[in-house]
């Protein structure tokens, strides 16, 4: 039974696999790539004093606001990662529903406060029309087929998941030859070194495989994803938080919000933030930090508006349960978990998919040969 469910679920989402693993190899280092392909955009020329001579983050943000057309909404920015990169931000763009809106790209010099350059990261209705790196999100998490598409990746992500676990069950050694389910036997038959090739891959790609793969219906799913984990643990999630305007009440300026952040957070890195645009909306600082040795753990912090005060601290070192297993997911997606290592991880896992599915069809073709030569 649980062979011929591998098989079937194999063969009806394998073909994708290969597109959600291929893509998710070059989204494992997508910064680095869009920054490789558009230096024009990304390449400041960075000063002798590093940061510190970076200008207020308050004309940065004007900057980038002023090279947009009025009535773009502000979505996040990246803080430079590099003292020779460029602030990168995300705007949605004017339009009648948020679905209709284009995403666009600024980005600023951090010591000049100038823009390097502008551009359209997401077409609302042509996908043709995205940038590269913006295609490959899209066709990773949607197949470029809107919100019915990320709905489709999601459920097929479950089935995926379901495909390997039988994978594993199919694979177990009940004979207890491990050395033989572990390995590829030298001078095999064609036969013998596809199925090899199958087991192996599939095999030493399956932790990493999960792990990616469940993230994925937490990004696709989230409703449902959290339905779930709710059942046994509390969850919180930064829009649950709100700044409280009142009669009086100022809000505090980016470079403040920035400042107390690296005040209170200084050995952490900074890797993206939300600058709010309602009155009861928050600042959110998406940090980095080392977590148990190789283990590094993103985690969001929200702040009031007015006050500045941290209203949560959203880490996957700390709380529940369930709000660890949810502050986890992006690190184990990207591989972020796991520093350089796991992002090289998800990288390889990606590149696994479509040997993984190619042996799988050869070693169903072979076996429906041998079905219907032995019935002759």
């Amino acid at each position: 039974m649980w062979l011929n469910v591998h098989l079937y679920l194999g063969l009806f989402a394998g073909a994708l696999l290969v597109v959600f693993g291929l893509t998710g190899s070059i989204l494992a280092f997508w910064q680095e790539i869009d920054a490789w392909l558009n230096p024009e955009l990304h390449q400041v020329a960075a000063s002798p004093e590093g940061r510190t001579a970076y200008r207020p983050l308050s004309e940065l943000v004007q900057a980038a606001d002023t090279a947009v057309p009025p009535g773009s909404k502000r979505s996040i920015v990246y803080y430079p990662q590099s003292p020779d990169l460029a602030f990168w931000f995300f705007y949605q763009g004017p339009a009648a529903a948020p679905e209709e809106a284009d995403t666009l790209n600024v980005f600023v010099d951090p010591y000049t406060a100038k823009v390097t350059g502008t551009r359209l990261w997401y077409h609302a209705q042509n996908p043709l029309k995205h940038c590269f790196m913006g295609f490959m999100f899209k066709l990773h998490y949607a197949l470029l087929l809107g919100k019915t598409g990320g709905l489709l990746v999601g459920i097929l992500a479950v089935l995926l998941i379901v495909s390997v676990l039988t994978g594993l069950i199919v694979w177990w050694p009940l004979t207890g030859k491990w050395r033989q389910a572990l390995t590829i036997k030298p001078r095999a038959s064609p036969e013998r070194f596809n199925h090899d090739l199958h087991k192996t891959f599939g095999f030493y790609s399956a932790l990493v495989m999960l792990a990616v793969l469940i993230s994925g219906v937490y990004f696709n799913l989230p409703e449902q994803f959290l339905w779930l984990v709710e059942r046994f643990s509390t969850v919180s999630r930064p829009k649950d938080f709100l700044s409280e305007p009142g009669s009086g009440r100022v809000p505090i300026s980016p470079d403040e919000a920035a400042a107390r952040i690296h005040r209170a957070y200084a050995e952490e890195r900074l890797y993206w933030f939300s600058i709010p645009d309602t009155e009861h909306g928050t600042y959110v600082f998406d940090l980095q930090k080392p977590v148990a040795g190789l283990f590094t753990g993103r985690h969001q912090v929200v702040m009031d508006r007015y006050s500045g005060e941290v209203l949560a601290d959203l880490s996957p070192a700390a709380g529940n349960g369930g709000q660890m297993f949810v502050q986890w997911q992006w690190s184990l997606h990207s591989g972020h978990a796991l520093g350089m290592t796991g992002r090289i991880l998800v990288f390889l896992t990606g590149l696994a998919c479509p040997v993984i599915f190619v042996t799988g069809v050869i070693r169903w073709l072979q076996k429906r040969r041998a079905r219907r030569v032995k019935a002759a």
